[in-house]
């Protein structure tokens, strides 16, 4: 694929999701040069990869949405995602993509493939996990909270995380060729930056209370008012967390291949 169009490619497909209300007009642009820089590292192999993983994490912030309603009460962000959680999301694979297209070398092939993955986990955990029948439990406290909470696990969830990370280890082996030591090391260091998500989630997300109507929070503002931080830094919110559990997971995943 020469790169006039690689860049029609993803800047239509960048256009159509913002169309559809799946970007934000800020995320279609980051959506486009990430694409642009996956595609010119991995070629359509990488990109087919990335639109993996893009599709089933849109199509499942969509279902069963008006259940999910209740989220943008005390989540920051909604369904459509802007610049920022495209990059906590694809910001690793379009790096290494860059560097890929530089200096080709088998280990940065299973760091992409690991950062997706890890994405891919944390979305399908978060989205399915909202709908368990059964409220989760959070990892700091031990007691059920709200579907939904950054820092909670539930049985839904987990395997939701398992299953997204399954997901994209079996597209990766099958796009690229790879033998059952790297599929393994994808589905394992993907799903455990679902887990390291959720623990960064639980102690360090910055956390807040209402000062109107007293409700949990990650928010800054509720009901009109400045909210109180209660738990966490107040300058690492769920973008931040979702970058870092990402690029924990790629550096263990890259120690443990080489």
């Amino acid at each position: 694929m020469g790169p006039s169009l690689l860049v029609g490619f993803v800047a239509l497909v960048s256009i159509l999701a913002w169309r559809f209300s799946l970007l934000s007009l800020s995320g279609a642009g980051a959506a486009l040069v990430c694409g642009v820089l996956v595609g010119l590292g991995f070629g359509y192999r990488g990109l087919s990869l990335l639109g993996l993983f893009f599709i089933t994490s849109s199509l499942l912030s969509n279902y069963k949405k008006k259940r999910k309603g209740y989220l943008t009460e005390f989540h920051e962000k909604g369904s459509k995602r802007d610049w920022l959680q495209v990059a906590a999301n694809g910001g690793i694979a379009a790096a290494l993509g860059m560097a890929y297209f530089w200096w080709e070398s088998p280990w940065m092939l299973v760091a992409f493939c690991i950062s997706l993955a890890s994405s891919n986990s944390d979305t399908w955990a978060s989205e399915l996990g909202t709908l368990s029948k059964h409220h989760p439990f959070s990892v700091r406290s031990f007691k059920r909270v709200e579907p939904g909470t950054s820092g909670a696990v539930s049985a839904t969830g987990s395997a939701a995380g398992f299953f997204g990370a399954g997901t994209i280890a079996l597209a990766a082996y099958f796009l690229f060729g790879l033998n059952s030591r790297e599929v393994l090391l994808i589905l394992g260091f993907g799903f455990l930056g679902m887990m390291v998500d959720t623990i960064l989630g639980a102690f360090i997300q910055a956390g807040y209370r209402c000062r109107v109507c007293g409700r949990e929070v990650e928010k800054r503002h509720h009901c009109g008012e400045a909210c109180h931080l209660t738990k966490g830094k107040g300058w690492l919110q769920n973008d931040g967390v979702n970058f870092i559990s990402c690029l924990l997971a790629v550096i263990l995943g890259i120690i443990s291949y080489v």
